[in-house]
């Protein structure tokens, strides 16, 4: 397998996904992905989980029937200034952590306020990934927010999900595509989640390898190829 890793995923914690944690472990173990990420969504989100239960994360162990297993968040971003519907204690407990809009928390839709939000929430450094950047919605400047995510070392998601044809998500291809142009011109790393919310399509990176193929994106900047490489980074992170 090409890629190593997904770090997008949801239990049925997230309120409107249909699988355990269990399941994915045992299917990431059945298709040979080395790592993965418990990334449910925070309490804002309708039918989500209490905080408590990203609390009380810390007793999943490390390494589950020989899958590395990480403790993290997709938190929703809530306003212009970058808010996130998590406290900043439970997120220094976190593993990792994907920062997203969603409609039902996020109301911005001009360019400027949009990029300005991504750009504000990418200062806290606890976010380690921005995730689905894509949805034409909430349109934005790309070339800041790639700019951006190098100053500020977070990683831009390219999300499977956003790219498969029954996606609510608006325009997400052509959307990748300016920002994987950037991203190439200024070398910044980009990461490839598969938002799974079952678990059958944990590790499905049809559409996303499909368009990376397509417009000839270099290997050494997709970090799905190498968990050393990713668990460097997220240590990196941590320590600076």
């Amino acid at each position: 397998m090409k890629y190593k890793f997904d770090c997008h995923m949801h239990t049925i914690a997230s309120g409107h996904a249909y699988s355990t944690l269990k399941e994915y472990i045992d299917y990431a173990k059945e298709i040979g992905l080395e790592l993965i990420a418990v990334t449910d969504h925070t309490p804002e989100m309708p039918g989500s989980t209490h905080v408590f239960y990203f609390h009380n994360l810390k007793i999943i162990p490390d390494v589950v029937s020989g899958i590395r297993v990480l403790k993290g968040a997709e938190v929703n971003i809530m306003n212009e200034a970058g808010e996130i519907d998590m406290e900043e204690e439970c997120q220094k407990a976190m593993d990792l952590i994907i920062a997203s809009v969603h409609p039902p928390c996020f109301g911005i839709d001009t360019v400027d306020e949009v990029t300005d939000t991504y750009l504000n929430v990418m200062k806290n450094p606890n976010i380690t990934i921005i995730g689905h950047p894509d949805d034409g919605r909430y349109k934005m400047d790309y070339k800041r927010l790639v700019k951006a995510a190098k100053e500020y070392n977070v990683l831009l998601e390219l999300n499977n999900s956003s790219l498969k044809p029954t996606s609510f998500r608006m325009n997400s291809k052509e959307n990748y595509k300016q920002m994987l142009k950037y991203c190439i011109e200024y070398k910044v790393p980009i990461i490839i989640g598969s938002d799974s919310h079952f678990y059958a399509t944990l590790g499905d990176f049809q559409y996303a390898d499909a368009l990376l193929k397509e417009v000839d994106f270099p290997e050494d900047l997709i970090m799905n190829v190498s968990t050393e490489k990713f668990l460097k980074y997220l240590e990196d992170k941590r320590n600076n």
